[in-house]
């Protein structure tokens, strides 16, 4: 069983942000999963499916991103899945624009929600998928620019992103993570 978690924010103010990105490869899994109704558990939106021999949780937790960890660690011990089996997928800032990097473990480069799941969950060890926003000259605080609408000039190249990072799951449950890495880390 994997928990597959996209990190963002909720509420209709932050759909078209950077820093929902993860909410929508979540939306997208679903909908090549053909799922389309969540419930909430946990603090979060939630909805089951199967691919590859795998059940899967898919999650949008609803706490806002930096305490996306608490939500986690919950739907972790409910549906009894050890961290090598969270799949987490986020936007990150030092990737340039549309960007994918699978990685199997890491720290949370800076990210806060990545922060809060490391810190909930215990460990650093776990897979995730990050999605570049990229910083532009930026350095420091980047709060507001995450939280920025997606500007037209990249909503072509950031919706390519997210279906890439849908697939990249989908691999990563079939043929495991190395083949995806190889396949999808640019």
């Amino acid at each position: 069983m994997y928990l597959i978690v996209g990190l963002g924010n909720p509420g209709p103010e932050y759909e078209n942000t950077r820093h929902n990105l993860g909410f929508r490869a979540v939306d997208e899994l679903a909908a090549r999963l053909g799922v389309t109704v969540f419930k909430e558990k946990s603090r979060s939106f939630i909805a089951e499916s199967r691919l590859a021999d795998h059940k899967l949780i898919l999650v949008k937790p609803q706490t806002f991103m930096n305490n996306s960890g608490p939500a986690v660690r919950g739907l972790l011990d409910w549906f009894k899945i050890t961290p090598e089996n969270l799949i987490l997928i986020y936007d990150d800032v030092d990737l340039e624009v549309g960007q994918l990097r699978l990685r199997e473990k890491g720290n949370a480069g800076g990210h806060h929600g990545v922060e809060s799941v490391i810190n909930s969950v215990g460990t650093t060890d776990f897979p995730r998928i990050r999605l570049g926003i990229g910083r532009e000259s930026l350095t420091g605080d980047v709060s507001d620019y995450v939280l920025q609408q997606i500007p037209v000039d990249q909503e072509q190249v950031l919706a390519e992103a997210v279906l890439t990072a849908a697939e990249a799951v989908e691999v990563l449950l079939k043929d495991g993570l190395s083949k995806a890495m190889n396949q999808f880390n640019q």
